[in-house]
């Protein structure tokens, strides 16, 4: 009877190890190139120590994405160590103050959080990052546009910051802006349906100052030998669009590779749709869960 019972167990367990749901291989996420050939981290790794801008984008409430900043950013550091500087669309520009009195311990952890404009999944998506850098004495870029002055962009277009005080100034791109309204980005903007009933035709201008804002703290910290890694959402440089195109217009020799975050259905093969996307495509399932 005992023999019985072991056999009966032994071919179910059989079974059940070659059914298409106990044999298959879940992936977290794929890692592809913007032709959309196969890659890995190992080569990610290389071909960002070697350039002098990385560009992370990411989704916001994806997991994949912000586990993978941050073996990146460890990956770099320890090929660049103090040569590595990290920057944040997550944090406004008039947050640096807070970020290096925290880091040079004048500050308090809880100060720092009380008086930061954190975002809601600062703690478990951005935290991570920041605690790198300051336990391994790095830069912290904040890069992102004080959102009020994003707002007044959207009310006023970019004649809105003429009216900014020079201490203001401080804190977003050098005016005049440049801006061009035939970049599909900032097209696109104005043609997606269910858009906010405050949107108008300046609504891509006050993206554009957060992608203007940001690409020109890059630039302005960036040094000779240093690498500079950037977190952000995809949307800001998919298509080599947005952040990318300032660059370029405030440091045309700048060399970079962008990283872009995209869900799929299937993650054997990159969708049509996400080809050329960035140099380097991450693929995660489109049923990977959510951090909010």
């Amino acid at each position: 009877m005992k023999r019985y019972f072991f056999t009966i167990l032994v071919v179910s367990a059989l079974v059940l190890a070659s059914s298409p749901v106990m044999s298959q291989h879940l992936a977290a996420y794929r890692l592809f190139d913007k032709n959309g050939v196969e890659t890995d981290f190992g080569k990610m790794v290389t071909e960002t120590s070697q350039t002098q801008v990385v560009l992370f984008g990411e989704l916001h409430n994806n997991p994949i994405s912000h586990w993978l900043q941050l073996e990146l950013t460890m990956a770099l550091h320890t090929e660049k160590q103090s040569d590595l500087v990290l920057g944040m669309e997550m944090f406004e520009a008039d947050d640096q103050l807070k970020i290096d009195e925290y880091f040079s311990g004048l500050i308090a952890q809880r100060n720092f959080k009380q008086e930061a404009r954190l975002w809601s999944n600062y703690s478990t998506d951005y935290e991570p990052l920041l605690e790198f850098a300051r336990k391994n004495s790095l830069r912290l870029i904040a890069t992102n546009v004080p959102r009020r002055y994003a707002s007044l962009v959207n009310r006023l277009g970019f004649e809105g910051l003429d009216s900014l005080s020079t201490e203001a100034r401080r804190f977003v791109a050098p005016l005049p802006v440049p801006y061009n309204p035939e970049l599909p980005g900032y097209k696109a903007m104005l043609e997606m349906t269910g858009m906010p009933a405050h949107t108008n035709e300046n609504f891509p201008k006050a993206q554009a100052i957060k992608d203007a804002t940001m690409a020109y703290f890059i630039v302005k910290h960036l040094g000779e030998t240093s690498t500079f890694i950037h977190y952000h959402g995809a949307f800001h440089t998919d298509n080599y669009d947005g952040i990318v195109w300032y660059l370029q217009q405030y440091f045309p020799d700048i060399r970079f590779v962008t990283i872009s975050t995209v869900e799929q259905s299937q993650t054997e093969m990159l969708d049509e749709e996400n080809l050329g996307v960035a140099d380097f495509i991450i693929v995660v399932p489109a049923t990977m869960t959510k951090t909010y």
